[in-house]
């Protein structure tokens, strides 16, 4: 993992970590191992994994041993375990239940031909949100702080600020609380003082914005997506080097973002596919 991964994966809870579910332990450190694995964009060493997961080495490599042979992860020629092939074909399945991400892909292309930076769209699940898909813009000089996989608490980076800027104040308090710790891991700049400010920006404007809160330079902005029940449970997001998220540009891509995010929400709320129309922002 790189430094900028890692201090956005902060260790889980250690693997003597008490169930009351007979299995449930087992099962707990599978889907986290799982998820580890998920969140490295080329594959992740047996000690980043363990780390992450806040297993001992050898129950790591035990765990991604089984996972290798039944399909669920490959290992590389380097060493680095990724996922298998077994997952494509569960996912695939799967994602005929939850259409989101083949209804989004044309609104998160629109947005990078249209301003020339990487477009995202994440999901909220739990307190977490998690990056689901990207589209490459033209411009040539890019932020690489987020990727397919990657997962983040609430109020840490673009995504999950915009969907927390939509949340009722019960809910946003609850979020917070459930994620302090994580968040304090990240640094001093993630407190609650500074998302609420945050969460503050996006009730005022609409969109949320991230100016170099993760890694230094690095920017984002986006939109909250809506689904069938009137939920933020998605976020259509930008990032860029911080020299073209300036305030006058900054309303022109905010303007692109919510324009996009509306048309999605309508697509998830009806179920039929939107056109993506023309949009702002170069």
């Amino acid at each position: 993992m790189t430094g900028s991964e890692e201090r956005a994966h902060p260790r889980r809870a250690p693997e003597s970590e008490p169930t009351t579910t007979p299995g449930a332990q087992v099962v707990g450190r599978v889907a986290a191992v799982l998820q580890a694995v998920a969140t490295t964009e080329h594959g992740g060493s047996t000690a980043g994994i363990a780390r992450r997961t806040g297993l001992t080495r050898p129950t790591a490599h035990r765990l991604l041993s089984a996972l290798v042979h039944e399909g669920m992860l490959d290992r590389t020629p380097a060493g680095e375990w990724v996922l298998g092939f077994e997952l494509t074909i569960l996912g695939a399945v799967a994602a005929q239940r939850y259409p989101a991400q083949d209804l989004a892909t044309p609104h998160l292309h629109m947005l990078a031909e249209a301003t020339g930076e990487s477009a995202f769209f994440s999901a909220r699940r739990g307190d977490e949100v998690i990056c689901l898909e990207r589209a490459e813009g033209s411009f040539p000089v890019r932020s690489h702080v987020l990727h397919e996989g990657l997962r983040l608490p609430l109020g840490v980076a673009s995504a999950g600020l915009a969907i927390l800027g939509h949340l009722p104040e019960d809910q946003i308090e609850a979020a917070l609380a459930a994620t302090r710790q994580r968040r304090a891991e990240l640094g001093t700049q993630h407190d609650d003082a500074h998302v609420r400010r945050l969460v503050g920006h996006v009730r005022e404007h609409g969109w949320s914005l991230n100016p170099g809160r993760i890694v230094e330079g690095s920017w984002g902005m986006a939109a909250a997506v809506f689904d069938a029940s009137g939920q933020p449970r998605y976020a259509l997001s930008l990032t860029g080097i911080e020299s073209r998220f300036r305030p006058a540009r900054q309303r022109q891509l905010g303007a692109a973002l919510l324009d996009q995010a509306h048309r999605l929400s309508t697509a998830l709320r009806t179920g039929q596919a939107t056109s993506p129309g023309p949009s702002v922002g170069r």
